[in-house]
């Protein structure tokens, strides 16, 4: 068949005839990304292609996202979604083969047939929830979850869309004229919180495309997007119309709050107790001929082709002259530049949630949909052995040479144990435990219970003595480092922020005061405020005896005071431009990241040395997602949320590489011995060329039980001697030889 000219958006003079080895029989539609074709491979193998655009295929960002999207298409089984064939993402028209599915959207089946009976709503809650269960066990978040998404296949529901979005049912643009999101289907956290959205904003994405299905509505309805988001941030859910026996659920599903929400599996347990019609009829009551959908509509392959690739660097701001709303009634003052970075920061890694957060007045940010990164196998379940008492401490092994190792579990919930290297040890804590290994084979050497006050975050050295980093409302102890009992305990000061610097603790009261406690006899130092702008949240990085305070002001610049942590003297202080945060020190410079004026990413390395003065600033060339940072030298590298892994050279004043590394919310990264090392939510490990960017090895996935839950934080590798150790889902830790990440 002769190639077929494509007149939609963003038209080429002539499309090829061939994708790979896959012959192109018939357009099945075009959009702004691309066209899908209808194509067979040598074998007659029917495959849905699509092909990109020549104007994107030109764009190496866009090339970088859409190889990202195929990677994660790649992970999820293909049980529930349009499982990827094959793919070209560096070909010079990159594409993608799926398997072609006949059966139209739920969109189009509710529109066409009206709301579904009450066993078909049953059916199609529990096959989005094995869906979502089946993306989310291999670290993906879908973000974009709507009728449009779920293509109803004879054998039940699929999901399809990962990693782009162009909604046709909002009119929410940004400036450019791009569809970023659809408010009726958006967790509230994707307006109030957008870096910490996770698999609970696909839970409540499926509790609004329940009740579409059941009612022909969403739950938050106007003819305003910008009404919609006020609705699903603030107000409850109309569920006229929701069959009683699945209204509960949907209930739950429409939770303000994450962790309110029933995960996939839940969900899959309570279902098999609704008392339901099991029909067994089909969700599709005609098939879909070749290029064609049902009755004239637009096939899901058509909406495919339509799709246009979210920006991670352009989200939309929802301010409307006509629309009083405020999406953030409660949520403090505003950054005037538009951007909700937090005011400090409490930890060189970017974990925004111990600090208050500068939200938008008027306004919110709607995440793109670029969030499906994450991929991998899944890791085996271990079960854990008879293990110390509280107290105890095991013999410590010394083997004659290193070898890689992992542990189990310590605690019996599996979670991402949080870890920091002390007293030879290594020092990690999990919900309800904190516990030291022997760094050369994993033993464990001593368990300790807190409960379940553990901060996100690990224990750490000071003053000689272990600090579990617990809740205010908890005592404040001391561990000895060698056998976990306590040295000396006693009630916490009140406080917003706690950071640890040297051998002090730093506890930051909501008034402003700072109190500094002696990490080896909990003794009260000093107690003062050592600015006058706000509450201080500390930062500190290895070898730098300072502690760094930043606070962002309402005329767009950012104070910096450098605190001496045993005394709470001002060192020295300084105001710089823009909405800077604080990711590392080096020969007494201080390395920040510079916020976008119109966005929450980082749009610039910033270097300041308070010897003379200098500011160094060194723009990135797109604004990166949310990146983690860390400093090694005069290089600051970046781990964004969207996947990429870069270096920024503040000395030569220029980005030296970039990768894609296909992970969906990265850690901060470590760099040692001519390596960086990352891991990803799926507990993966990979090791780079901090010369030439070039992944050089990766660890096996590492997911355990608890697979459809994705970790709100990460902690980042430690290396020490050569020795690379990481931390994983499945609740283990592992070493490995951080000179050659190629045996890995």
């Amino acid at each position: 068949m002769s190639p077929q000219r494509n007149t939609g958006q963003g038209a080429e003079a002539e499309l090829p005839e061939y994708a790979g080895h896959y012959r192109l029989e018939s357009r099945l539609g075009s959009g702004g990304m691309g066209v899908v074709h209808l194509a067979r491979s040598t074998s007659g193998m029917k495959v849905a292609v699509k092909v990109v655009h020549a104007d994107y295929a030109r764009d190496p960002e866009f090339r970088g996202r859409f190889r990202q999207e195929v990677a994660a298409a790649r992970r999820v089984s293909g049980a529930f979604t349009a499982p990827v064939v094959d793919a070209d993402p560096d070909a010079e028209r990159p594409w993608m083969a799926t398997l072609f599915i006949p059966g139209s959207t739920l969109a189009e089946q509710v529109k066409r047939n009206g709301p579904m009976s009450s066993g078909e709503l049953r059916r199609l809650m529990a096959g989005l929830a094995e869906a979502l269960r089946d993306i989310h066990r291999v670290g993906v978040v879908h973000r974009d979850l709507k009728p449009s998404n779920v293509l109803l296949a004879e054998d039940g529901p699929k999901v399809i869309d990962f990693g782009i979005s162009r909604p046709k049912d909002s009119e929410l643009r940004t400036e450019t004229g791009k569809l970023i999101g659809t408010p009726p289907f958006m967790a509230p956290e994707q307006f109030r919180r957008p870096r910490e959205v996770g698999p609970a904003a696909d839970v409540f994405a499926l509790g609004s495309v329940m009740v579409h299905a059941a009612t022909g509505r969403g739950p938050f309805d106007s003819d305003s997007p910008y009404v919609v988001a006020y609705q699903v941030v603030h107000d409850e859910p109309d569920l006229t119309g929701v069959p009683g026996n699945l209204a509960p659920l949907v209930v739950r599903c429409l939770a303000k709050e994450p962790e309110d929400r029933p995960t996939p599996d839940e969900l899959m347990r309570a279902l098999r107790s609704v008392a339901a019609s099991y029909d067994t009829q089909a969700f599709i009551p005609e098939q879909r001929v070749e290029g064609v959908g049902p009755q004239g509509s637009a096939s899901a392959e058509e909406w495919f082709a339509s799709a246009e690739p979210a920006d991670p660097a352009d989200p939309a701001d929802l301010t409307d002259p006509a629309d009083p709303a405020d999406l953030t009634d409660a949520a403090g003052p505003a950054d005037p530049d538009g951007s909700s970075r937090s005011s400090g920061s409490s930890g060189k890694s970017p974990r925004r949630s111990t600090g208050p957060r500068r939200r938008l007045r008027r306004a919110a940010v709607v995440a793109g949909a670029l969030s499906l990164l994450a991929g991998g196998a899944f890791g085996a379940v271990q079960v854990l052995g008879d293990k110390p008492a509280a107290g105890e401490s095991s013999p410590r092994t010394t083997p004659a040479a290193f070898d890689a190792w992992d542990t189990e579990s310590v605690s019996q919930t599996q979670s991402t144990p949080h870890c920091s290297y002390g007293a030879d040890e290594l020092l990690c804590g999990q919900p309800g435990v904190v516990f030291a290994l022997d760094p050369t084979d994993g033993t464990v050497l001593w368990k300790h219970s807190v409960g379940d006050a553990l901060r996100s975050g690990p224990p750490v050295l000071a003053g000689e003595l272990v600090q579990p980093l617990t809740d205010p409302d908890r005592h404040l102890e001391a561990l000895a480092p060698r056998t976990g009992k306590v040295s000396w305990r006693q009630d916490m000061p009140e406080h917003t922020g706690l950071k640890v610097v040297g051998g002090m603790l730093l506890f930051s009261a909501a008034d402003g005061t700072v109190t500094a406690v002696d990490g080896a006899s909990g003794e009260t130092k000093w107690r003062h405020a050592v600015t006058d702008r706000g509450v201080p949240y500390f930062s500190s990085f290895p070898g730098d005896p300072l502690a760094y305070a930043t606070n962002v002001s309402d005329t767009g610049t950012t104070e910096v005071t450098a605190v001496a942590p045993d005394s709470g003297e001002v060192r020295w202080s300084a105001r710089l431009r823009g909405s800077l945060e604080a990711v590392g020190s080096h020969d007494g410079a201080v390395f920040f990241l510079s916020a976008d004026r119109t966005t929450p990413d980082s749009d610039a390395v910033v270097r300041y040395d308070p010897v003379s003065r200098a500011t160094r600033r060194v723009a990135l060339p797109v604004p990166r997602q949310s990146p983690a940072a860390t400093v090694h030298g005069d290089v600051v590298y970046l781990m964004s949320t969207a996947g990429s892994l870069e270096a920024v050279d503040t000395a030569a004043g220029k980005r030296l590489w970039s990768l894609e590394t296909g992970l969906f919310r990265g850690s901060e990264p470590a760099v040692g011995d001519g390596h960086v090392y990352v891991t990803g939510v799926d507990g993966r490990l990979l090791g780079v060329d901090t010369r030439t960017g070039k992944l050089l090895g990766q660890t096996r996935a590492r997911l355990g039980k608890n697979s459809d839950r994705v970790a709100s934080s990460l902690p980042e590798p430690l290396t020490v001697d050569g020795r690379v150790y990481a931390t994983a889902p499945d609740g283990s830790v592992f070493a490995v030889d951080g000179r050659d990440p190629a045996s890995w």
